[in-house]
């Protein structure tokens, strides 16, 4: 059985933070496949990461998607 979206959302996942040569920075969840998010700054990111991790988990349970476990600790 599945469990429930907020358990899901309560999982820590790797981050790969890459600062870009034109300037600013990607940040990237490598376990959740196109989950992606840039900003000028580390901190903006890792901020636009989190909600992009947010919404990438709930749109996968409402489509029934398999969420993969986090590879790692954070």
């Amino acid at each position: 059985m599945r469990k429930p979206l907020e358990y899901y959302l309560s999982l820590k996942y790797p981050v790969l933070l890459v600062a870009e040569p034109e300037g600013g920075y990607t940040a990237l969840h490598p376990d959740l496949e196109g989950c992606v998010s840039v900003g000028e700054t580390p901190e903006e990111a890792l901020a636009n990461l989190e909600e992009a991790r947010r919404l990438w988990l709930e749109t996968a349970y409402e489509h029934g998607d398999e969420i993969p476990l986090p590879s790692t600790k954070p």
